[in-house]
């Protein structure tokens, strides 16, 4: 089956003012089962969300858990709407602090960036083939998946979000665990990564070096892979040894995402 007929259109969802938020409802999982609906979505910046997401996210989709990725500035600068979420539990899990440019969204890190494109002193590509494997491996990173996991295992009801601003690259990563966790297809996990470009509009053949930073490509999700294997093995080694995400951890992730 072809990755995107095995999850058509990607579980976008049609909010009014989140571009990129996705359900992973329905992809194809380990023993013939698929992800649930309305359980796990993955999303960019929340604080454009109306007032009709927001009641979506708590009446729809029941929203527990709003896991939020990004650094202390990036949050300081575009909070989560917290306060219009009443009852939902949130947890703050920054995949690195420091300049990250290019990953990190935060107003000082993008005019860096950009200024380092204009002297020619930065290939975007590069830039971020470089830097997805700080985002697996460095010990920041390797806490906040690890976290992720376990404050998804300790949620009782509800759906749990997870994002960062652009819902792409750490947001991304995420994603990307989860899916393999639960059995899903590499080419269905590549596939769901690669649909960021989708939503954003972007065409990676032609769009200006700045849109670059902006969309995914194949090369980005190969560097993380090839450092995590590099280190562990296999992505489920990394899963079991570095985020404890061992048999019995994928088995009750399996247990209550998987149909």
């Amino acid at each position: 089956m072809e990755p995107s007929a095995a999850h058509p259109d990607h579980g976008i969802i049609d909010f009014e003012g989140l571009p990129n938020t996705r359900d992973l409802g329905g992809m194809p999982a380990a023993d013939d089962r698929r992800i649930k609906p309305r359980c796990l979505l993955r999303s960019g910046l929340l604080a454009p969300a109306t007032a009709a997401d927001l009641a979506r996210l708590r009446d729809e989709y029941r929203l527990g858990l709003d896991i939020d990725l990004r650094t202390d500035v990036e949050c300081s600068e575009r909070p989560d709407p917290i306060d219009e979420l009443p009852g939902v539990r949130f947890v703050h899990l920054p995949v690195f602090q420091e300049y990250g440019s290019g990953v990190s969204r935060s107003d000082e890190d993008m005019d860096r960036v950009r200024a380092q494109m204009r002297r020619g002193e930065v290939e975007p590509a590069q830039l971020m083939i470089t830097l997805y494997p700080y985002l697996v491996i460095d010990d920041l990173g390797v806490a906040a998946y690890r976290s992720f996991f376990q404050e998804i295992l300790k949620l009782e009801e509800g759906a749990v979000l997870w994002h960062c601003t652009a819902g792409k690259d750490r947001c991304g990563m995420a994603s990307v665990l989860m899916e393999v966790a639960l059995g899903v297809p590499w080419e269905v996990v590549k596939a769901d990564y690669m649909a960021t470009n989708r939503f954003y509009g972007i065409d990676l053949a032609t769009c200006d070096p700045m849109d670059y930073l902006n969309g995914v490509d194949p090369r980005y999700l190969a560097a993380a892979v090839d450092a995590i294997e590099g280190a562990y093995g296999s992505v489920e080694e990394y899963l079991s040894r570095a985020l404890g995400v061992d048999r019995a951890a994928r088995d009750e992730l399996r247990a209550r995402y998987l149909v």
